[in-house]
């Protein structure tokens, strides 16, 4: 007879930096098979050659544990602590999801709110919820810097009793330090939020948290009362954590409790090894965008359906991504512009209680703005079914763009839809394409005032055309799982048009002001819209502005894209028998090689200019001197400058080997889209439009280009980004949401009512758009 030894339980951290590091630090040496996946391969590496190191003081101290990258992953999960940053949270899902075992289950180890997120993609009975506030912090490769103590809460979602698989994870948990079960995590995430808050002020300057928090009181104290009267609004029983109480800090508190309160917080934090926050650390070290703005979103759309003012957390919010890429423009000055801002709005009586006679904060453009934003958002929820109908039905329309046929029908599909949603245009426009698919366009007249007397039309640009090849849909269907929707093309960028039209169709149905619209769609973007950028420039110079409904880049609008050249470089020599005669001829593959490394020498990525050679063939035989032999490059730019240098460079290629013959074909694809002051006020526009609505609206430069940049190109300002939610563009994997729909579709429309409606003030953005 024997005993059977329990096995330690095996973990997955998917996100190895402070948090993710420091637990699968302590569970590793507690002795549970630990497995780390990263997507920085500096610290995978360095986790492989040294294993996880924890530095404390001056001892360093490592355990092994296994570390991979996503690519490199196989198997299934089962328990998987999630510890990536709150934007990568849905790219972290696409990777797990399909890798879960259906006992296996997701933790979030996160800041913000992220479990409703994990629970549609996986759902609920494979997600548990977790409040986590550890002051750890990665200082290099491989090595995370003790925060000392802190606090870990785990619970069920949605305050449900705590399970036996939450008292086991807590047990192991409590290896690093005092984890603790709960059915309240809200609490305690709540709490998070407000205290979070104060640390992402501190950010804005460059001093330790402790100091600023106590020179800048007025500030934190806004901050906190924007965010706990949510949760007040919403029932949410705040809990206290480490050394801070958020009772005193809730709107009606005393004065002098709140002082004290600040006076433990404080005190606390001096005692803390890490003085600033990883917010700041993101800004001033690692020059990354940050992921404070993606914490609060579900802050700013509670406040906005319960019409409570956030103008001091936005405020932050704003702040913290204008330094992003130029923190050495930090200062407190800052700060002190914060505290006047909350005392002029958040001013309290002696006895702490808020003085009715004060005017409130105004929601973010304006109650006229708001109410039609929130009429919008309403109308379109109800509708939301008849969105996921047309989605399905667009995406059962098979759209190559190497396949004529299909492109027709699918292009017949969508004039009879649009008659049926939007009724008949007042004037529309096919044009012929010989070569790719024909271009539609259809023109809608405006309706209410036009903002700025500009009457000419905003374009609403798009393609019809996708990459997946004809006959994907009979092994990969359109799918709706919860939220989830997936299929060939659903968020490039079918979702897009379909939120498009549904914007369209809210304002007529409210009877709201829009400006005249020109919906255009191509059938050849994703094949480099050869055949129809001409088109597309004409009708953008006769335009007021562009809306591109391509998708969103993890929500953000994109202000930015590179140039694109894709080039052919052909080398010709002369070619020999290599073993007879191995001096007589000219080797195209040796000159080739040559002038690769040459090529390479064109890439500046500070100045965001990348050069790939994706294809490389050459010569016939082994024993044949190459006479012939092709590189094909593909070349991205940040700047109409530096497509001027690095399209010199290659018009000025030249032999090493004289006797083969280099030529250079091919020609910039896509023009630069650079963030010109039109394109940053049509942006901000758009961020005024997503405040109304309760949401944040961040802005990315990205690698890939659109249509958008002809239309820039052309002088002609763009919103791009605007169309679906979601990830995977091009892959298996591709996605969107039904709640992203409506998300969407909501903001198009709002942004449409700012450009036409005189009365809203978020219209007044609009002027820095007129030419």
């Amino acid at each position: 007879m024997s005993d059977t030894i329990p096995q330690p339980a095996a973990y997955t951290v998917v996100g190895a930096g402070a948090i993710g590091g420091t637990l699968a630090f302590a569970l590793a040496r507690a002795g549970h098979p630990v497995s780390v996946v990263d997507t920085d391969r500096a610290h995978v590496d360095a986790i492989r050659a040294h294993g996880l190191v924890v530095a404390h003081g001056d001892t360093r101290t490592s355990v092994p544990v296994t570390a991979t990258t996503p690519d490199e992953f196989s198997g299934t999960l089962g328990r998987v602590l999630l510890a990536v940053k709150a934007q990568a949270t849905g790219a972290a899902l696409d990777w797990i999801e399909s890798r879960l075992a259906p006992d296996g289950y997701v933790c979030s180890l996160q800041n913000g709110f992220n479990e409703a997120l994990i629970a549609r993609r996986v759902g609920a009975e494979r997600t548990l919820a977790a409040f986590v506030n550890i002051f750890a912090d990665v200082i290099e490769p491989g090595v995370v810097l003790d925060g000392g103590a802190g606090a870990l809460v785990i619970g069920e979602p949605d305050g449900a009793p705590v399970s036996a698989r939450v008292r086991a994870l807590v047990a192991d948990l409590q290896s690093w330090g005092p984890a603790v079960a709960s059915d309240n995590v809200e609490g305690y995430l709540w709490a998070k939020a407000g205290f979070g808050a104060m640390l992402a002020a501190t950010a804005i300057a460059d001093a330790p948290m402790a100091d600023l928090i106590d020179r800048h009181r007025p500030a934190m104290t806004g901050l906190t009362d924007e965010i706990f009267t949510v949760a007040d609004r919403l029932g949410i029983t705040l809990e206290p954590f480490d050394a801070f109480d958020p009772r005193p800090f809730r709107p009606g508190g005393s004065t002098a409790e709140r002082d004290a309160a600040f006076d433990r917080l404080t005190a606390w934090l001096r005692t803390q090894t890490k003085d600033r926050s990883g917010i700041w650390r993101d800004l001033a070290v690692r020059h990354r965008p940050v992921e404070a703005p993606t914490h609060y979103g579900d802050v700013f759309d509670h406040a906005a359906r319960e019409a409570l003012p956030t103008t001091v957390l936005r405020t932050v919010m704003d702040r913290l991504r204008q330094l992003e890429g130029v923190p050495h423009e930090m200062t407190e000055s800052s700060l002190d512009e914060l505290d006047r801002l909350a005392l002029t709005h958040l001013a309290r009586v002696d006895d702490g209680s808020r003085a009715d006679h004060l005017p409130q904060p105004p929601v973010s453009a304006g109650p006229h703005g708001s109410a039609q934003a929130v009429a919008v958002q309403k109308w379109l929820d109800d509708h939301c079914e008849d969105m996921v109908t047309d989605l399905a039905a667009y995406t059962s329309q098979g759209s190559a763009s190497d396949d004529p046929d299909a492109l027709d029908r699918c292009l017949d599909w969508l004039r009879g839809w649009l008659d049926q949603r939007l009724g008949a245009p007042n004037a529309e426009e096919v044009l012929p394409r010989a070569t790719a698919g024909d271009i539609l366009i259809r023109r809608y007249p405006a309706r209410g005032a036009v903002a700025a007397g500009d009457d000419r039309p905003v374009l609403l640009l798009g393609h019809y055309d996708t990459v997946w090849p004809t006959g994907t849909l009979d092994t990969w269907p359109f799918r709706r799982e919860g939220d989830r929707i997936s299929g060939p093309g659903v968020f490039d960028m079918k979702a897009g048009l379909v939120q498009a039209v549904w914007a369209l169709r809210a304002l007529d149905a409210l009877g709201l002001p829009c400006p005249a619209c020109t919906l255009m769609l191509n059938g050849d973007e994703e094949t480099g819209s050869l055949a129809s950028h001409e088109a597309i420039v004409a009708e953008a110079r006769d335009s007021r502005l562009a809306m591109v409904f391509e998708a969103a880049a993890d929500g953000a609008i994109k202000t930015a894209r590179k140039g694109v050249g894709l080039f052919t470089l052909t080398v010709t020599g002369d070619e020999a028998h290599a073993g007879l005669d191995p001096t007589a001829g000219a080797s195209a593959v040796d000159e080739l090689a040559r002038q690769i490394l040459r090529l390479g020498e064109l890439r500046d990525h500070e100045a965001g200019t990348s050069l790939n050679v994706g294809v490389v063939e050459g010569g016939t035989r082994a024993n044949v001197t190459a006479g012939h032999a092709v590189a094909r490059i593909d070349v991205r730019v940040a700047s109409a400058t530096e497509q001027q240098r690095v399209a010199e460079a290659l018009a000025g290629l030249r032999p090493f080997d004289q006797g083969t013959r280099v030529e250079v074909t091919g020609d910039w694809n896509r023009p630069v889209f650079e963030r010109t002051e039109q394109v940053a006020a049509l942006a901000e526009l758009a961020r005024r439009c997503a405040g109304l609505l309760g949401h944040d609206l961040p802005e990315a430069s990205v690698g890939g280009a659109s249509d958008g940049n002809f239309v820039v190109a052309a002088g002609t300002p763009v919103l791009d980004g605007i169309g679906a939610l979601g990830s995977g563009a091009h892959a298996r994997s591709e996605n969107t949401s039904v709640s992203g729909l409506v998300t969407r579709a909501s903001l198009a429309a709002t942004v449409l009512v700012a450009l036409a409606d005189k009365g809203n003030p978020t219209a007044r953005a609009s002027a820095a758009l007129q030419k």
